[in-house]
């Protein structure tokens, strides 16, 4: 008589992961744990340091934890918003006031905390610099997604996990001009995602950078940003920057071409995942052959 009550509470348990792991967005698992992977092969001067306590650590927080507080803390807030949202409909989950999403959150962000012991006083800002921008694009009082510019700036946050395994591995940080061409793609991507989105947010009076410029204008600065990266990572090495050319000449492409973006936008994830594989594994050969 008792196995029913464990049975529906294991799968409301179930359930409740099922939808924390849709809530997630698996498809954009690696834009976090990606730069982490980056930032590791350049970072270490030898094939020792690519896996260790630290770098493991650091890949799978944010390989998931990292993705259900981010993904997380903009759901909690955007519910009002997301009602209106297609994209809700079917490739993303659709917070509909469950309880323990918030303690979900809230837990992931604290798991952070664990990491500091491992990964170095030089990494440990920007662990806070991710924690602090993921909060303040959602949630308020900052809430500068809903600020045009300031929400494109404070995605460079995407790009925080790679500094901080470069930082975890290398002790002090990358290259300046890397931080900056890797904080200007993350513009590029986020303000890129926000075009699909620009109706909706219009019509829930939210105002973005997208929405202030309008479709052609948004192409025209996603460009810009993704060239200024390419020019950034270009002066560090060359081969860098022909490979961030892509990303200009696809959005040049997507503009010009009958493509609508909602559907160019979800090619991006495959994209991002062969431009980052090649990047680690330009660092990798550097590592291995010099």
């Amino acid at each position: 008589m008792t196995s029913e009550p464990t049975a529906a509470g294991e799968t409301d348990r179930g359930e409740q992961l099922s939808y924390l792991l849709s809530l997630s967005r698996p498809r954009f698992w690696l834009y976090l744990a990606g730069p982490v992977v980056v930032g590791v092969a350049y970072a270490a001067d030898a094939p020792d340091e690519l896996f260790t306590p630290a770098t493991v650590a650091l890949f799978v927080y944010f390989l998931l934890p990292a993705n259900v507080f981010l993904y997380g803390i903009n759901d909690l807030y955007d519910r009002e918003i997301d009602a209106a949202n297609p994209k809700k409909e079917d490739r993303e989950t659709r917070y509909r006031g469950q309880g323990y999403v918030p303690a979900a959150v809230g837990l992931c962000a604290a798991l952070a905390i664990l990491l500091v012991p491992l990964v170095g006083a030089a990494a440990v800002p920007w662990l806070a610099a991710f924690l602090l921008l993921g909060a303040a694009y959602s949630a308020p009082p900052a809430r500068l997604k809903t600020t045009p510019l300031l929400d494109s700036v404070s995605n460079g946050l995407y790009v925080t996990p790679g500094i901080a395994a470069y930082a975890a591995v290398a002790g002090t940080g990358p290259p300046l001009l890397a931080i900056g061409g890797g904080w200007l793609w993350a513009m590029g991507m986020h303000t890129f995602s926000a075009i699909p989105d620009i109706e909706p947010d219009r019509e829930t009076g939210i105002r973005t950078t997208a929405t202030i410029l309008g479709e052609p204008r948004t192409y025209a600065y996603c460009g810009a940003c993704w060239l200024a990266s390419a020019v950034a990572f270009g002066a560090i090495d060359v081969r860098l920057g022909a490979l961030l050319l892509v990303y200009p000449a696809l959005v040049a492409a997507i503009a010009t071409a009958s493509v609508a973006v909602d559907r160019a936008y979800w090619w991006f994830p495959a994209i991002n995942t062969v431009v980052g594989a090649a990047l680690t594994m330009g660092g990798l050969w550097r590592l291995l052959y010099g």
